[in-house]
């Protein structure tokens, strides 16, 4: 069991997936939360994040900060996803074992799996096929950051557990309009169509594709639930066992935000992994579920899509 008043440290609290852990640690009674913003504490720096820990000393560890993005981000900078990924897992994992951090939990994804993996996906099926190339050197980094700890806890007997989420959305994502992923991706479109009037919206790809989703808010939730009772060097997977094409998400999506016209796809862009669905059974198996359904969490992702582009801009 996790100390009350240990002090947390959340690498990424910022972000869609580390802002919810924030608050799911504040419902689970955790309150020595330690934040730093990027301007305040660039994780690239190994020499920064070393003092960091000297001063601080936090007891535990999430490691949810990373470098992310759709197909085209991963497309358009391979370079960027490849290095300041596994510089980040490098600096942070490292340092916090040095200092003495009693657990850590590093985020990984989804797409550390092998393109033509078998579905659903289980934790042995790492390294098995080939990756899928549009997010290759994304990847890569996320396989090592496993493989981190687990060379930690086998060497050095450092608490260093893995999480692999499925497709995350919710509350604070990314709404880039080109360097976000799926849903937020459809979420800015079909609102920007309906507002603008137009008639049609066409989607990446054939819409075939398959694809399972978790609200960022559930994933947190499993975060703070690993911590208190998972220890094992295997990573572990979390999804919510439901999977729906492409074009099927996109049509509830588009219900949910208004848009009553055309979906066409474009067979040119590309369609990624043709399925990936997670097998999240031995989490289930320690008796944790996802609470959050699709369309509940679509509409909450699109409340705080209105939310972000009504706000005053600095």
């Amino acid at each position: 069991m996790l100390q009350k008043d240990g002090k947390f440290f959340v690498a990424g609290h910022r972000g869609l997936v580390g802002s919810a852990i924030c608050r799911a640690l504040r419902r689970a009674g955790y309150e020595r939360l330690c934040l730093r913003s990027h301007a305040e504490l660039d994780l690239l720096e190994q020499e920064a994040v070393r003092d960091f820990f000297a001063a601080e000393r936090p007891d535990y560890v999430v490691l949810a900060a990373a470098r992310v993005g759709g197909i085209h981000a991963n497309a358009a900078y391979p370079a960027q996803f490849i290095y300041e990924n596994l510089q980040i897992q490098n600096n942070v994992i490292h340092c916090a074992w040095q200092h003495k951090v009693k657990k850590l939990l590093f985020l990984g994804s989804s797409c550390i799996y092998p393109k033509l993996c078998p579905q659903p996906i289980r934790e042995e099926h790492l390294l098995t096929g080939p990756l899928e190339p549009t997010n290759e050197p994304y990847a890569l980094a996320k396989i090592s950051g496993i493989r981190m700890c687990q060379a930690y806890r086998a060497q050095y007997g450092f608490d260093a557990i893995s999480a692999m989420p499925t497709n995350l959305y919710g509350t604070g994502d990314n709404y880039h309009p080109e360097n976000s992923h799926v849903i937020p991706a459809l979420i800015r479109r079909f609102h920007e169509a309906k507002v603008t009037g137009q008639k049609a919206v066409r989607i990446w790809g054939t819409g075939t594709p398959l694809r399972e989703f978790l609200h960022a808010d559930d994933m947190a939730e499993a975060c703070v639930f690993l911590m208190e009772r998972y220890s094992e060097a295997e990573h572990i997977n979390v999804g919510s066992g439901q999977e729906l094409s492409i074009m099927d998400i996109a049509r509830l999506t588009a219900r949910v935000v208004g848009f009553d016209g055309e979906i066409l796809t474009d067979p040119t862009r590309p369609d990624g992994t043709p399925r990936k669905l997670m097998d999240s059974g031995r989490l289930f198996a320690l008796g944790w579920r996802p609470r959050i359904t699709l369309e509940d969490g679509l509409r909450a992702a699109y409340a705080d899509f209105l939310s972000q582009t009504a706000a005053p801009r600095s």
